[in-house]
């Protein structure tokens, strides 16, 4: 894989996004039996904001190196998708 890839600012945002998400889905798990409802439908808010804000930057990424360089531009995509997934998993699983 191409790490200077990587590094484009395009490949970053919807990691660091999945990855908030996660830590935001693992903060409601922690604190759900002591938060009120409106503090859950806060996290709810900010948590759909940066699962559909990431599609954007993966579109704006995949636009951009798909034709450059399609293998490894593939690689990236599978990465930002999986990491959504790990963000919306607890979801399912726990049905927050």
């Amino acid at each position: 894989m191409n790490r200077s890839m990587l590094r484009q600012l395009s490949a970053l945002v919807p990691l660091a996004m999945s990855f908030a998400a996660l830590l935001l889905v693992i903060y409601q798990l922690i604190i759900s039996a002591h938060s009120s409802g409106a503090e859950a439908d806060a996290v709810a808010s900010v948590f759909q904001l940066l699962i559909v804000g990431q599609a954007p930057f993966a579109a704006y990424f995949a636009v951009k190196w798909m034709p450059r360089a399609p293998g490894d531009a593939m690689l990236i995509l599978a990465l930002q998708a999986a990491a959504a997934v790990a963000a919306l998993a607890p979801m399912m699983f726990f049905g927050l």
